[in-house]
């Protein structure tokens, strides 16, 4: 199929299913003798993974790193680890905002809640005081 065909099938832009291609993330495609591009009917597929998994957090690196040279030869236990280790790093992102969120909303309060009579200033100095700095670890 040509490459509006495939764009619109997969709802991607035909610059879109050219970058994936000069990624490596889609296999090189036949040349017409007109010189336009014919894709397999595994490029479908092949796009809609790429794009599931772009939305889940992998990035195009590690994608590439998980499509089978050929779709029939997924290895189970690969992609199992990789998506697992997916989880478990987004787990982490969680953990780490869930920890900036209530570093901010602590902040948030300390400023709402100066005590009368304090300037902005001098609170910033009272609340920076107060709530020794650590780095993530």
């Amino acid at each position: 199929m040509r490459i509006g065909e495939l764009a619109k099938r997969t709802g991607l832009a035909a610059s879109r299913i050219r970058f994936y291609e000069s990624e490596g993330l889609i296999s090189a495609v036949k040349r017409t003798a007109n010189g336009y591009r014919e894709y397999a009917a595994e490029a479908e597929l092949l796009l809609n993974i790429i794009v599931r998994a772009q939305k889940a957090g992998f990035t195009l690196e590690e994608i590439h790193h998980l499509l089978p040279a050929d779709l029939d030869a997924w290895e189970f236990d690969h992609l199992l680890d990789a998506l697992k280790r997916k989880v478990r790093e987004i787990e982490a992102l969680q953990q780490r905002l869930e920890e900036n969120k209530a570093h901010l909303l602590a902040t948030i309060a300390g400023i709402e809640n100066k005590p009368d009579g304090v300037g902005c200033a001098e609170n910033a100095r009272r609340m920076l005081n107060a709530a020794p700095l650590s780095l993530p670890t």
